[in-house]
């Protein structure tokens, strides 16, 4: 199986040389693990440190540079599309900051064999997150999962704005990336909540989620209150979805990051 692993980066020059080290001392069985870098043009040159790596490691690595910072979701769609493009059988979306830890990835494609996706979850049964975290993440995190999304989207998931997944290539094609409109960290429970709508198998398998030990992190307050309330607008967009709404083709790339 060809595996791609899209990862999305902004400022993380320390940690991209060592996710990229982890991830290719992984062995898989039957699995040839590839990268894709999606920078967004960072200040700190993580971007040339990317172009590096894939002169290192030919034909394993590759990068997508964008001219900013436009977003967690466009970057996203964006390596999806060139995965896919790039005959992507499996496509991994993971941070770069190791709060994704790359040991749970042989579990993961192993359950990809009888599911269409895999999510690695902090809220499923067995997982947890870092005890570092501040009190008002770790509460509005729960509460987010557990009681807010499960009450307005009646989904069987418990991590639904959880960022470590292992989709099957069709999977994401039947998504149709041209419908998913959202952004920011609401990206993440839209693509989730689609693919349920959509009568896909997902599978969460729990996992350990530490805090970034290199770099500062992405996330704050208003960030967190901003994904809470434009799930409504997911319910909105979505809600009627049902199988036979699958797409059967990618779209254009252009039409996927706009």
């Amino acid at each position: 199986m060809k595996l791609t692993v899209v990862l999305p980066t902004y400022n993380e020059a320390e940690n991209l040389p060592r996710i990229v080290t982890a991830l290719f001392e992984l062995e898989i069985p039957d699995t040839t693990l590839s990268v894709l870098v999606v920078d967004d043009n960072s200040p700190d040159g993580t971007g040339q440190i990317a172009d590096d790596l894939a002169a290192e490691f030919p034909g394993r690595m590759s990068v997508l540079h964008r001219q900013g910072k436009e977003g967690l979701g466009k970057a996203y769609r964006a390596g999806f599309s060139k995965a896919i493009e790039d005959g992507a059988e499996a496509i991994l979306q993971m941070d770069c900051d190791f709060s994704h830890q790359p040991r749970y990835i042989p579990q993961m494609v192993e359950q990809l064999k009888t599911h269409d996706m895999v999510l690695g979850s902090r809220f499923a049964k067995g997982g947890s997150v870092d005890i570092a975290w501040a009190w008002w993440r770790k509460l509005l995190s729960w509460f987010a999962n557990s009681v807010y999304i499960q009450l307005i989207l009646r989904v069987p998931i418990r991590d639904m704005t959880g960022g470590y997944k292992l989709w099957r290539r069709e999977t994401l094609i039947g998504v149709g990336l041209d419908r998913i409109h959202s952004n920011g960290y609401i990206f993440q429970t839209e693509m989730t909540y689609v693919a349920l709508r959509l009568g896909y198998k997902v599978k969460e398998i729990p996992i350990y989620f530490p805090d970034r030990t290199i770099g500062e992190s992405k996330m704050s307050f208003l960030i967190s209150y901003e994904a809470a309330a434009r799930v409504f607008q997911v319910l909105g967009r979505h809600r009627k979805l049902k199988p036979t709404d699958r797409a059967t083709q990618l779209p254009d790339i252009n039409s996927v990051i706009q």
